[in-house]
């Protein structure tokens, strides 16, 4: 986007009559748009910046045009829970205001102005866009991120601006239509997320589109959605939203084109996707830093293309970590690195192998956690499913665990079909069956939430864990112990159990940092160079003890069982 005006309007230029949004089936007409704004921005405090809550699109995009209108930033958070408000007040102070049109919802520690449906007051006749500074605080994005840590991304108005025209761009080309005049955007991902705000209300806002009001999230609610407003239509949504539609099995209304966030994205499940409703799927590639920034057809390339003029180069890493990737120009404000690793073809083109932080190292081989979901994902049965590594293993001894959502299949039919997909040393060991992920709105799966929830199921679940271990044949202990017949004393082979489940953070969990010793038994001897095999079977119930069977070169042992408390006799 090239303009010499400091100024940029509200709204792309577009027939006020003609609708910009529709809620329930109804539109709203550009006209009555610029008059809510105009009505609720003098309501507004005079200090701020707003806290935007709101959940509807419509009251979302009326509330961000009145605080600009009145001078001030809207803050999107993550999410409404009262601990991230709590941060805000903190961190802004009482000036802080909040947007909402939940009539419920509390806003502690700032005062609550309630975004109300006023689409049945006339239109001002005479109402025209009004226009901001491009320099102008417009957004903070308050993301997650992959840490589950909330952070701000303060957005100017022309950086919106050009983010929404290098898209509208692309997607006039590809839907072969010379504008996005008429098109209706449905997504099913919050609209506080960039994604969301970009794809959605900014799309229509700035780029001549029409968005519908609500967030369908189940099938039947999205398949309604979509049949209540006219073609063309496109479906705004994630990898994650896209399987769960596609596996209900509710016939689909035709739509023309998929805009999908960028995740595990199986070319299977987009050829579903295209097929299930006519339309043309594209993966959207960015970061909340960098706004949206490439896109690829996935039924048809691996390779994405840059929007714009935007060029990317790769830059040494710091120290010996991965070197990094920088995208910049056209209205990326300035230089901005991805957490990603690329293959870049040219400045403008590149392959993505997944995010820096995701490489994992398996008994000296390499992979990405983003790389092993993409191959959970596609096997048939599997609705959704993430493997996870623990923190405190890096060497290999322990390999990735899977959780996965798949009530038809059995964990063996699950690690048989990933030999067929992974190197021996990424199959898992252990396949977690769960019920479902604690995925946030846009389908993402924080690395925190995953950790945290990771650690809960391995805690009450009752796979067995085998690990092999080697007695040094120069092991100190042997020196000094039974002459000619050199035995590892059973102490030590117990300090050797508990190391192993020291290696496992779920055990950890399970017995505390003190567990106690209740019971062993010592059947074999272990002699140097012996071959261990350490079994650790979590009980099930209440008792939540781990047993352990030691076998030496195939033979048992030691047997026995460590407690989280001391039990009495």
């Amino acid at each position: 986007m090239t303009t010499d005006n400091p100024f940029l309007p509200l709204l792309a230029d577009r027939d006020p009559d003609a609708p910009l949004a529709w809620r329930a089936g109804e539109p709203v007409s550009t006209r009555q748009f610029l008059a809510d704004v105009a009505r609720f921005a003098p309501v507004l405090p005079a200090e701020g910046p707003a806290v935007n809550l709101c959940v509807d699109r419509y009251a979302f995009a009326v509330s961000l045009g009145a605080a600009l209108m009145r001078g001030h930033a809207s803050l999107l958070p993550p999410d409404a829970r009262p601990d991230t408000l709590a941060r805000l007040v903190e961190s802004h102070g009482t000036r802080l205001f909040a947007l909402t049109d939940d009539t419920k919802q509390q806003t502690p520690g700032m005062q609550r102005v309630l975004i109300e449906d006023r689409s049945s007051l006339e239109g001002d006749a005479d109402a025209t866009a009004p226009a901001f500074d491009g320099a102008m605080h417009a957004a903070s994005l308050l993301t997650s991120g992959s840490t589950g840590a909330p952070q701000p991304h303060a957005k100017n108005w022309r950086t919106l601006v050009g983010d929404v025209a290098v898209a509208v761009e692309r997607l006039s080309r590809v839907l072969g239509r010379p504008s996005l005049d008429g098109l209706t955007l449905v997504a099913t991902v919050p609209v506080q997320h960039s994604y969301g705000l970009e794809s959605s209300v900014l799309l229509a806002m700035l780029g001549g589109a029409m968005f519908e009001s609500g967030r369908p999230f189940f099938p039947a609610d999205v398949a309604q959605t979509l049949a209540s407003v006219p073609r063309p239509r496109a479906l705004v949504t994630t990898p994650f939203h896209l399987k769960t539609l596609l596996l209900s099995g509710i016939e689909l209304p035709p739509v023309d084109l998929i805009l999908s966030a960028t995740a595990p994205l199986s070319p299977q499940l987009a050829l579903q996707a295209e097929q299930a409703m006519g339309a043309v799927l594209l993966e959207i590639y960015g970061s909340t830093e960098s706004g949206q920034v490439a896109t690829r057809r996935t039924t048809e390339s691996d390779i994405w293309e840059n929007f714009g003029q935007i060029r990317v180069h790769a830059e040494p890493g710091e120290g010996d970590g991965p070197e990094r990737f920088i995208f910049e120009g056209d209205f990326i404000p300035e230089p901005t690195p991805m957490a990603d690793v690329l293959e870049l073809l040219d400045d403008r083109r590149f392959r993505l192998f997944g995010r820096a932080n995701d490489l994992i190292h398996v008994a000296g081989r390499r992979s990405s956690l983003a790389h092993l979901n993409y191959h959970l994902n596609s096997i048939p049965g599997v609705d959704d499913g993430a493997f996870w590594l623990p923190d405190e293993v890096a060497d290999g001894v322990v390999r990735p665990v899977a959780f996965v959502v798949a009530p038809t299949l059995a964990a063996g039919e699950i690690i048989a079909a990933l030999r067929q997909r992974l190197e021996p040393v990424f199959v898992p060991r252990r396949v977690v069956q769960v019920k479902s992920f604690p995925r946030e709105g846009t389908g993402k799966l924080t690395v925190r939430a995953l950790r945290e929830f990771a650690l809960a199921q391995l805690a009450e679940d009752d796979t067995p864990v085998k690990i092999a271990h080697t007695v040094p044949v120069d092991h100190p202990s042997f020196a000094g112990h039974f002459p000619g017949q050199p035995l590892l004393p059973g102490a030590l082979v117990l300090a050797e159990v508990m190391e192993a489940i020291q290696r496992v953070p779920a055990l950890v969990a399970r017995l505390g940092v003190s567990p106690t010793l209740a019971a062993a038994k010592f059947l074999a001897p272990v002699r140097p160079g012996s071959t261990l095999s350490i079994e650790l079977q979590p009980e099930a119930g209440a008792g939540r003890g781990v047993r352990f069977d030691v076998r030496c070169d195939g033979v048992v042992a030691v047997t026995g069982r460590w407690t989280a408390v001391q039990e009495s006799a």
